[in-house]
């Protein structure tokens, strides 16, 4: 179970079933069994790794960043919040605590600071990255739920009762939903090939296509290999509205760029489909 901090919840901790593991992001400074503070457990233990990543943008203007972030690992004893009873949980909860701290962040940008509580044990660096990675893999998860719902194919305002079929039709939505993801993904460019998403039959139709949104600077030039994703994200962006400048196109935009897509490749096979031979 991978969880934000809304899950930092101490039965949570207590009262897991069986095989079942947790990574959450911690949100509240807890007490621990030998009186220190979980945030500042870690402070003295030595860095396990040191690492660059790539920060995504956070808002309009930004272009996101590069950050060194160090990161440690530890055992820890989380002490009964004085709020539960002994009757309600155990005096203490053994887990692993993963900090994951950026150094030397650029003057007015907040350093990126992450403490994960988990049941899985550390014994490496190589262990602690998986946790961390993991616990990234949250957003992704979000990110399809986003495209399910609100920016994209609206399922949480279905009327559907029955519950088999709306089983079923959540079952189909994610599929779309994850379809969604996978063209943002390769916006900016991917070594995945189109046929992850759409059948290569359709190339020269979307070789066709390409030109007709094409425009005359090089910015508004489809700049992928035909043969890639990116290439079919880049005519979808184009089709939802996106006019190859500003905001890169989102959930939202590749959606409605790919039902005009769909529509137009439908009206393709149905074309090449009726030619034959004698028959005008």
């Amino acid at each position: 179970m991978v969880a934000d901090r809304e899950s930092d919840i101490y039965p949570l901790f207590t009262r897991k079933p069986e095989g079942l593991d947790l990574i959450v992001r911690a949100a509240q400074d807890r007490c621990l069994s030998d009186g220190r503070m979980l945030f500042a457990a870690l402070a003295e233990t030595k860095v396990l790794k040191t690492s660059l990543v790539k920060v995504a943008p956070r808002g309009p203007g930004d272009k996101g960043r590069g950050a060194t972030v160090e990161l440690r690992a530890g055992s820890v004893s989380l002490a009964r919040p004085q709020s539960l009873k002994r009757s309600e949980a155990c005096d203490a909860i053994e887990m692993t605590l993963i900090q994951a701290r950026e150094i030397d962040a650029p003057a007015g940008k907040t350093p990126l600071l992450w403490h994960l509580l988990t049941t899985h044990s550390v014994a490496s660096a190589a262990d602690a990255e998986q946790i961390v990675q993991l616990y990234r893999l949250r957003w992704r998860i979000e990110q399809v739920f986003r495209a399910l719902k609100s920016d994209g194919l609206a399922l949480d305002d279905s009327q559907v009762i029955d519950a088999d079929r709306m089983f079923n039709l959540a079952a189909i939505g994610l599929a779309g939903a994850i379809r969604t993801i996978q063209l943002v993904d390769a916006r900016d460019g991917s070594p995945r090939p189109m046929s992850d998403v759409i059948d290569p039959a359709f190339r020269p139709a979307l070789g066709h296509l390409s030109k007709t949104l094409e425009g005359k600077t090089a910015r508004q030039q489809n700049p992928h290999p035909p043969d890639s994703l990116a290439f079919v994200a880049w005519i979808a962006a184009r089709l939802g509205g996106w006019n190859c400048y500003g905001k890169p196109p989102g959930p939202k935009t590749m959606r409605d760029g790919w039902d005009r897509l769909a529509a137009m490749l439908e009206g393709y096979l149905l074309a090449t489909q009726s030619i034959k031979p004698g028959i005008p």
